[in-house]
């Protein structure tokens, strides 16, 4: 993996960071699924560059300027994203979203054409893809034009073509060739680590200048303590296992497990690390208000959202490790499955109990089933 591949993802994270602060502080429910779509909607995005760069090299000639436009146009998006729902002065918010959008796919398809000459039969699935694509750009500008309820309506339709007609143009026309295993896997590593990262960026977001104050500083750390075990719990098993069953496989069978394992599955990972990171963020907000002799109009609890963001977060990406896990050829044993359906039930007490103890909470189950893997590793 080159260099100028990991600028771009520092470019996508960005973007995750713009996300959450279109979410807003605190969130509401309504601002939580506008940033999921768009949360979405980027993620595929960005794993057709994946795919772009796997098969031919993203640093050199035509390809790196095209990159860079996408790269540009990916940067303007990320700054946007904010006011992609609601116009105001200056240039419109949402146009101005897909305009950026609909280019970053399109140097896409055009670059991964333009490389595809070479593997017999690729070019007419790209073309079949691209057309498929194109319908999922109609709504997206209307909506964008609209604004109001259809605003809403037509990106939702844009977000059910473009990942149907993903999946419909894989079933027919077959996916794409996986040229190295080993790169694609550690791309999509490197992109889970990164937005690991902005879980901690969130601790210092939520707790302002009061980190220096006892209580802070201590629900910082165990908001620490609830990244490096979503680190452990991927990159200590699940991601080896999964690398050596991608190099395994060949032919169809390695690109349809890149394809699931890695470019769907992946986004529930990079959703649940997301939506983890703000509820962190609102947890440390609450604790520093607290500490500073403040009170939030919530009272001394999370909001239903923040709970929602915190533990649905961690639901969300335990049960996306065991997809992860299912896809690639490993065991998914029963402990694990109950990590995940525990960390969902335990949702209410994000509710309930004052927001330290409901962020340690999280963090005393993530602890058990990380040490719970070791464990049976040890077995």
């Amino acid at each position: 993996m080159t260099t100028f591949e990991i600028f771009f993802d520092l470019v996508f994270v960005f973007a995750l960071t713009r996300i959450m602060a279109l979410i807003g502080q605190p969130p509401t429910p309504v601002a939580m699924a506008q940033g999921l779509l768009l949360l979405v909607l980027l993620w595929f995005a960005w794993s057709s560059y994946a795919w772009l760069g796997n098969q031919t090299r993203a640093d050199v000639g035509l390809v790196r300027a095209g990159i860079l436009v996408a790269m540009a146009a990916l940067f303007v998006a990320a700054l946007v994203m904010p006011r992609s729902w609601s116009s105001g002065p200056g240039l419109d918010g949402p146009l101005l979203l897909v305009l950026a959008y609909v280019l970053l796919r399109a140097v896409h398809l055009l670059l991964y054409h333009w490389v595809a000459g070479a593997v017999p039969g690729l070019r007419a699935r790209i073309r079949f893809f691209a057309t498929v694509s194109a319908l999922g750009w109609v709504p997206l500008l209307l909506g964008a034009l609209l604004g109001g309820a259809a605003h809403a309506v037509l990106w939702v339709a844009a977000f059910v073509i473009e990942i149907g007609g993903q999946r419909l143009s894989y079933a027919w026309r077959g996916v794409w060739p996986l040229r190295s295993p080993s790169h694609f896997a550690e791309r999509h590593g490197l992109v889970l680590i990164i937005a690991l990262g902005e879980s901690l960026v969130a601790a210092g977001v939520g707790a302002r200048s009061a980190v220096i104050a006892p209580p802070v500083l201590g629900v910082a750390l165990v908001g620490l303590a609830v990244t490096v075990c979503l680190w452990w719990l991927y990159f200590a098993d699940a991601a080896p296992a999964a690398a050596r069953a991608l190099a395994a496989a060949s032919g169809d069978r390695r690109a349809r497990m890149a394809a699931d394992a890695y470019s769907v599955t992946h986004l529930l990972l990079i959703i649940g690390v997301i939506y983890v990171a703000l509820g962190i963020e609102q947890v440390l907000a609450h604790v520093a208000e607290q500490d500073g002799g403040g009170r939030r109009s919530g009272g001394g609890t999370l909001s239903w959202s923040a709970s929602v963001a915190l533990y649905g977060g961690a639901t969300v990406y335990l049960a996306g490790r065991l997809l992860f896990r299912r896809l690639t050829e490993q065991a998914v044993r029963p402990a694990q499955v109950a990590a995940a359906v525990a960390a969902l039930l335990l949702l209410p007490l994000g509710r309930a109990l004052p927001p330290a103890a409901a962020l340690g909470v999280l963090a005393a189950l993530l602890v058990a089933a990380a040490v719970g893997e070791r464990l049976a590793r040890a077995r």
